[in-house]
């Protein structure tokens, strides 16, 4: 049998631009590309969801990486941020966080217009310094110390008049009033002497007895007098305290007025300022100027020894979110988004044995940042990073950020943890990940449609039309420009447009992925600049090709050469019944080719049905036990219509010690089936690859390429013999862009592409032997396929039947089912 009809003619083997197509020379007479190329549906959805300023309406963009994702989302915001300073100007804000009097470890945030929280900040720097100056010239004036003196020798003298009328009343009484370590004590005298311990215990017991009672009578004046005196000191410092206040509240209330006037529409600050002013007269006594500046311990000041903290705390303004510089809407991009980066931290500082933290030391994140405008994440980054994702689904359904110690978010104990108020914010999120982290999500976390309802779907892949082919020549043209790479000729581009389509496997059809376009212009003006060109042309894109190739294909070749020295067995000739050479996919990451495995059947008589080996040794995928599963389907459906299927059939991949997955070799399996039912020998020289329905239809696979170049490499380091070659589903022939080599090899007579689109096509290409359809009288042709393999089905239903008896298998279950 004639199976050249089978056979794919060459031009059908590969899509091949003509550089005739492009109307330059080279891409130096081009514009380079502004505009992006193909991504029409991504790029309605983002311009949608950046003009929305409704709530939960964030974007989530999906799609491959390398398709331009972020490129394009950055593009597009930046042009809306241009259209919005025309036509809305919106007001950005500074952020500040001020110590809270009420309670410090809540320090408090306020907001300022744009470009005014540095202005506030020095403010208040301005007048702590202006307080120190100005208040040490009011302490340390002539007319305040003479005064201050005055008061302190005025209470001293009241003091010692008390004291020395009490001592006076204590010797007229015969005692001495004497001041120990302990406090006052009195003396009993005799003859105007105070008399020692030993005279005093040598006295009669009576007198003792009078002089102890007089004594302690004596003693509760002295008491008196002392509490006297102590409120007398209490009074002086009191009215000292608030001569000092009278001093300072003049100066005070005159340097913070402007302050008072200048921020009166803010309530927070007029708060704070109040609060501060408020601090400021009952800690006076920071502000007097010294006589002698204490040393710093250690390389911290006397002011900050007790309790670690600097005294003027209050007066330091943390700047916390700058928007000065600003021109627009924020665009914030978190390379990084763990907790801290994006919702901000509190740092500390480490004090004798510990830590200790203030509102100064409160850092903001990139959710702070980019209050007012866009921020851009990973999202994987950000489901992987601990605690990020719930965290940013509160803040966004909050609209506020909170600074919350990582610790705590595990249950650890933070050291003195700090609580600041959360600053509000109105933020747009942009999500960059890819389908299958949408879909998940959108399935297990309800909250996720509430706040991303917009998704962006970038596709990675776009038609081969002829505004395309101009785009992707714009887009060299501009990439060279801005990388300032040598140019491409009309060649070299039409060379870098087969690549594309070649990424993607389709002749109608052009990868998106720009990103492994650039790679592949790089590469190919490297070895154009070697070679001293002045433009890159085709044979320097093929050249980058080829060696790209030859970086990563090791694995490929170690493969083929265990195929080579026959440790792996692949007959490339002769002809086997019950034996195919299937096609199979190895992808490794970095590189995916095509690899031949040897596909057994062995059929005997038996109900077992078809065995599938990998399934049995857990070897098989469920895909795989699904495309086995089909072929008794397709038996039964096509060969058992008069008696029942009646077989047993072992399928094999030999010399597989991995997993197999995929339908692809479906119909490969059923090829070795029908070859062993029929006892017709299958060609060795022809490697298959499909996959198969129930009706016999041979379904598109993928990797097409790859496995077609994967067998023809083996077939040349075998020895080609000009009748190898693969057979394929008709459905793929436009998935076809083979390699050069593979094309020239097929020009000359030495390897054949062969399209089936049904397994009796296929069958005869396999085996030379026609298929046969089945006549009116349900039979099918004497000599085909078809009927021998039913006829061998048959024969195994009679040997089946005759086997199992009225003596048999079916006799003994009745016997079995009685005696129950």
């Amino acid at each position: 049998m004639d199976i050249k009809k089978y056979e794919v003619p060459t031009d059908k083997l590969r899509w091949e631009c003509d550089p005739d197509i492009f109307e330059f020379n080279h891409t130096k007479n081009l514009a380079p590309l502004r505009e992006f190329v193909g991504q029409d549906r991504a790029i309605r959805a983002i311009e949608f969801g950046l003009s929305m300023d409704r709530e939960g309406y964030n974007i989530y963009v999906a799609g491959l990486t390398g398709t331009g994702k972020t490129t394009v989302v950055k593009t597009y915001i930046q042009r809306l941020v241009e259209r919005k300073k025309v036509e809305e100007k919106r007001q950005l804000e500074d952020w500040c966080y001020l110590y809270n009097f009420a309670d410090p470890d809540r320090p408090q945030i306020v907001s300022l217009l744009q470009g005014k929280g540095k202005p506030f900040r020095d403010q208040i720097g301005s007048l702590l310094q202006k307080l120190r100056e100005e208040l040490a010239k009011a302490f340390s004036s002539e007319e305040y110390t003479s005064e201050r003196k005055k008061a302190v020798e005025a209470s001293q003298t009241r003091q010692q008049k008390l004291l020395e009328e009490t001592a006076e009343e204590a010797q007229r009484q015969g005692f001495q009033l004497q001041m120990t370590a302990v406090g006052p004590a009195l003396f009993p005298m005799i003859d105007g002497k105070a008399i020692s311990q030993a005279d005093y215990l040598a006295l009669d017991g009576s007198v003792r007895q009078k002089i102890e009672k007089k004594r302690n009578e004596l003693l509760q004046k002295v008491r008196t007098t002392f509490e006297k005196m102590r409120e007398i000191e209490s009074q002086t410092v009191e009215k000292l305290q608030e001569t000092d206040k009278t001093v300072a509240d003049y100066t005070i209330s005159r340097l913070f007025r402007n302050l008072f006037n200048a921020y009166q529409d803010s309530e927070k600050i007029t708060r704070y300022l109040n609060d501060l002013k408020a601090f400021t007269l009952n800690n006076l006594e920071v502000f007097k100027e010294r006589e002698e500046p204490p040393q710093a311990v250690l390389g911290i000041a006397p002011s900050q020894m007790m309790g670690g903290r600097d005294p003027f705390l209050p007066f330091q303004v943390n700047v916390f979110v700058d928007s000065s510089a600003a021109g627009g809407p924020p665009v914030i991009t978190e390379p990084n988004p763990n907790y801290a980066n994006l919702f901000g931290k509190i740092e500390r500082r480490f004090f004798f044995g510990g830590y200790l933290s203030d509102h100064t030391m409160l850092k903001p994140g990139a959710l702070q940042l980019a209050n007012g405008g866009y921020l851009l994440l990973s999202a994987n980054d950000v489901l992987t990073n601990p605690g990020v994702w719930p965290a940013l689904k509160r803040a966004i359904r909050t609209k506020e950020v909170r600074i919350e110690d990582p610790f705590e978010q595990y249950g650890l104990v933070a050291p003195q943890g700090l609580r600041p108020q959360p600053m509000p914010i109105n933020v747009k999120i942009i999500l960059i990940g890819d389908g299958m982290l949408y879909q998940l999500l959108s399935m297990y976390d309800e909250d996720f449609w509430e706040i991303f309802k917009v998704k962006a779907d970038f596709d990675f892949q776009l038609d081969k039309t002829k505004a395309n082919l101009k785009a992707f020549a714009a887009f060299i043209a501009g990439y060279c420009e801005d990388c300032d790479l040598h140019h491409f000729d009309r060649s070299g581009v039409a060379k870098v447009v087969e690549y594309a389509a070649r990424v993607v496997g389709d002749q109608e059809k052009l990868s998106s992925r720009f990103a492994w376009i650039k790679e592949l212009v790089e590469e190919a003006e490297f070895w154009a600049r070697k070679e001293g060109a002045s433009l890159v042309s085709a044979s320097h894109v093929e050249k980058a090709t080829e060696e790209r190739r030859f970086r990563h294909n090791l694995p490929d070749e170690r493969i083929r050469e265990l195929i080579e020295r026959g440790t792996i067995f692949i007959d490339t000739e002769g002809e086997v019944v019950g034996q195919v050479n299937g096609l199979a996919i190895y992808s490794l990451g970095d590189v995916m080719f095509g690899k031949p495995s040897r596909i057994t059947c062995k059929t005997f008589l038996g109900r077992s049905g078809v065995i599938n080996i990998e399934r049995e040794s857990q070897l098989s995928g469920r895909i795989h036990d699904k495309g086995v599963l089909i072929l008794s389907g397709y038996l039964g459906w096509k060969y058992a219509q008069e008696h029942p299927l009646s077989l047993s059939a072992s399928l094999c991949f030999e010399q597989s010690y991995e997993g197999v997955e995929g339908d692809s070799a479906s119909s490969t399996e059923l090829y070795a089936l029908l070859s062993s039912l029929s006892d017709i020998p299958i060609k060795q020289n022809i490697a298959v690859t499909g996959s198969v329905n129930q009706k016999g239809e041979i379904q598109p696979i993928g990797g097409v390429n790859q496995k077609i170049e994967g067998f023809f490499q083996v077939c040349r380091a075998k020895g080609m013999n000009g009748d190898q070659g693969v057979l394929i589903p008709k459905a793929n022939l436009k998935n076809l862009m083979l390699r050069p080599e593979v094309i020239e090899a097929v020009k000359a007579g030495k390897f054949h592409i062969y399209a089936a689109g049904t397994v009796d096509e296929g069958i005869e290409v396999l085996t030379g032997v026609a298929a046969g359809r089945r006549g009116k009288d349900g039979k099918y042709p004497a000599g085909t396929i078809n009927r021998k393999v039913a006829d061998t089905l048959k024969a195994m239903a009679d040997k089946l039947k005759k086997f199992y008896g009225p003596t048999g298998e079916e006799e003994k279950k009745r016997e079995k089912k009685k005696q129950g």
